[in-house]
């Protein structure tokens, strides 16, 4: 027996697909995998099957057209072919996630293309698919251009490549957001933005922060529900910075600190959550720093902080910021206000400051 690929359109009807089935079964060919992919022209059925060795291309080819198929394309396969599309497109993303420039040979493998190129413009270039040609946008610019001679690619094929591209792009772009910290002590720590995979280790900083630590990011001091960390972690306005380090055995990675962006209107409120072994290191005053930094960029003009009255480690690192701002307090809770663009501007100017907190 001898394994084949074969891709015939099919009209989209009832019982069609029976036919072309069972005129490869009259001839002894076994059909390992089907996928269907609906076109405007008809539903492409691609098949991976098992055929006698005395059927030849020609035979295959035959038995499709009696069947009621048409634009038939067969070719050899091998072994591999016997994973289905799921576990290969799988196992490419597991791929582009550990090396995201290999965009290019992941889209050659998932399509079987001829070629695969990459164009710096992305603009004036039509994208989709004529036939034996597709392009695709690159998130991160420019377009991949790809060649197959038979078969035609299909929107299902494209609308797949796409996806692959766009998870490339955004593996590219976590990474390239990714810093690592040099602490005072010399211990390195990475920072990125967080996103909602991050959850079940945020959740571990709850837990393993002390009640009192707790108590000083949320009233109450209890671990928020899941789908409130949820929404931290991608706010619809603002920022969420991780802080993770790696075991020295290369253990997987760990969350020790979380720094939320808040915006609302043009001001955004801050927060910080810093795991007990990891206070008093400079860690807290360094995600707020470049919270402070996205503030100014984005526009802000001021960030708000509500911080009890007895946390003095929160208000020294706001002190070491060295932005005067304003102070208002009600009872134990204190709301600080930093004003950012507009404050800078008095500053050079020469206008005095909001007296400092």
């Amino acid at each position: 027996m001898t394994l084949w690929r074969i891709r015939a359109t099919v009209d989209d009807r009832p019982g069609y697909l029976s036919v072309l089935t069972a005129s490869l079964a009259l001839r002894g060919v076994n059909i390992l995998t089907v996928q269907v992919q609906p076109t405007e022209q008809g539903a492409v059925d691609d098949f991976l099957v098992d055929a006698p060795d005395t059927l030849d291309e020609a035979g295959l080819i035959a038995a499709v057209e009696r069947g009621r198929g048409r634009d038939c394309w067969v070719a050899r396969s091998e072994a591999r072919g016997l994973a289905d599309q799921p576990t290969r497109v799988l196992g490419l993303a597991n791929r582009l996630v550990r090396d995201p420039d290999a965009t290019g040979e992941a889209l050659r493998t998932l399509l079987g293309a001829d070629s695969v190129t990459w164009r710096p413009a992305s603009t004036g270039i039509d994208r989709g698919i004529t036939d034996a040609a597709m392009t695709l946008a690159d998130p991160a610019g420019g377009s991949f251009a790809l060649r197959r001679a038979a078969p035609a690619f299909t929107p299902a094929e494209y609308a797949r490549a796409q996806a692959l591209v766009e998870l490339a792009a955004t593996v590219a772009r976590r990474a390239a957001e990714q810093v690592t910290l040099v602490l005072p002590d010399g211990v390195e720590v990475a920072v990125r933005p967080g996103c909602a995979d991050d959850l079940s280790g945020v959740l571990e900083l709850h837990e393993a922060c002390s009640p009192r630590s707790r108590q000083r990011r949320y009233p109450g001091g209890a671990v928020p529900p899941q789908a409130r960390l949820r929404r931290l972690l991608e706010p619809g306005r603002g920022l969420t910075l991780v802080a993770t380090t790696t075991g020295a055995d290369g253990t997987a990675e760990s969350v020790v600190a979380m720094a939320n962006l808040l915006g609302e209107g043009d001001e955004a409120e801050v927060a910080l959550l810093v795991r007990d072994d990891w206070q008093r290191r400079g860690l807290g005053s360094a995600l707020l720093r470049r919270l402070l930094r996205h503030a100014d960029a984005a526009g802000y003009a001021a960030l708000v902080l509500h911080v009890q009255a007895t946390n003095d480690p929160m208000l020294r690192t706001l002190h070491r910021l060295g932005r005067p701002g304003s102070v208002e307090r009600d009872g134990g809770l204190l709301t600080l206000t930093v004003p950012l663009a507009l404050a800078v501007t008095s500053d050079r100017r020469g206008v005095a400051s909001t007296p400092g907190f």
